[in-house]
């Protein structure tokens, strides 16, 4: 029924102000002309000249969709200062000059003459940036300010993440090792071993600069490896030999089909894992943000449903948002 009224004069009836013939839609008791959203059309055109844009000709799905995304806007807008109002949220003349100043100082060097050059060239007026920009911007931190005062992040939602994330906070054992990537012959693989046997440090970089065939050439075969992040057969030879012994020659299948030699130059350093305590601060801080903007979000989803399930947007014919953010709304009311 919802979509069937839209046809004719918008999702929403009896709760919000009639329309009138030069309004786009009604929120409450809110009127939003045509002539805002013309102003905001032409505003967008002007910013997209000023950034060398092609704005899109009317008539065309391109500025349909973009008039759309205007109206939505206009009607956020609406809900948003209504809600503000009930909460009794308000910014003051002097909050405005204060931000607006700060504003000027840090874009334009405190210039009047370059402020009022850039935002004429944007299609505002000074009235405009401090009723349309600053303010709104002024009112949304006092809104945000507000849902967010009493979320809080206990002791236990601390220690809750830092062991599901224990993973995080640890650092695998690590280990030195000199090696040679051979090849695909066991014959050369064994050659080496036998060399390398019977030689000793310098040895090694004789024959990893000549048979390796990957980078490990340029350190002489010695890298340092962390335990999990190799290939299995590597990892066992590196991880699960005596330190100083030269492992017999062994095969790859899977990643490198080729054959090694390795012998571990240092003893194995044990895995750590960071106390909580010492993160428990950074988790605290991640966690507030985190239920922070999900306060918010779920602040702003009840904002809209409670306009749409009170039927208290109207559209003009031919302005009906599309899509219309209360479909969500509607469907979730009908299935929940």
């Amino acid at each position: 029924m919802c979509m069937a009224v839209a046809l004719v004069a918008g999702c929403g009836s009896g709760s919000s102000a009639k329309l009138s013939s030069n309004d786009v839609a009604v929120v409450g008791k809110t009127h939003i002309p045509k002539a805002q959203l013309d102003e905001l059309l032409a505003r967008a055109e002007k910013t997209a000249k000023a950034q060398n844009q092609k704005f899109p000709a009317q008539g065309t799905t391109q500025y349909q969709a973009l008039r759309n995304q205007a109206v939505t806007s206009l009607v956020e807008q609406a809900e948003f200062e209504q809600k503000a109002a009930a909460m009794g949220v308000t910014v003051t003349k002097a909050e405005i000059d204060k931000r607006l100043a700060f504003v000027k100082k840090q874009y334009y060097g405190g210039s009047e003459k370059r402020y009022l050059a850039d935002i004429t060239k944007r299609g505002y007026t000074d009235a405009q940036v401090r009723n349309e920009v600053i303010r709104l911007q002024l009112l949304s931190e006092k809104v945000q300010k507000q849902i967010i005062k009493n979320v809080k992040v206990s002791n236990a939602d601390v220690d809750a993440y830092y062991k599901s994330h224990i993973t995080s906070y640890s650092t695998p054992p690590t280990r030195s090792v000199r090696y040679i990537l051979v090849g695909k012959s066991k014959a050369e693989a064994e050659s080496v071993y036998q060399q390398l046997k019977n030689g000793n440090a310098q040895t090694w970089c004789k024959l990893a600069k000549k048979y390796a065939k990957d980078a490990s050439a340029q350190t002489c075969g010695k890298t340092t490896f962390t335990k999990g992040q190799t290939v299995k057969v590597f990892d066992q030879a590196a991880f699960d030999t005596p330190t100083g012994t030269i492992v017999q020659p062994f095969y790859d299948p899977t990643q490198y089909k080729a054959w090694f030699v390795a012998q571990p130059v240092s003893d194995v350093k044990p895995a750590v894992t960071t106390p909580e305590k010492q993160v428990a601060a950074a988790i605290r801080q991640t966690l507030l943000s985190q239920k922070q903007q999900q306060a918010v979000s779920d602040w702003s989803k009840s904002l809209t449903k409670s306009y749409c399930s009170g039927s208290k947007i109207r559209y003009q014919v031919g302005y009906a948002a599309n899509p219309d953010p209360c479909a969500a709304t509607t469907s979730a009311l009908t299935t929940g």
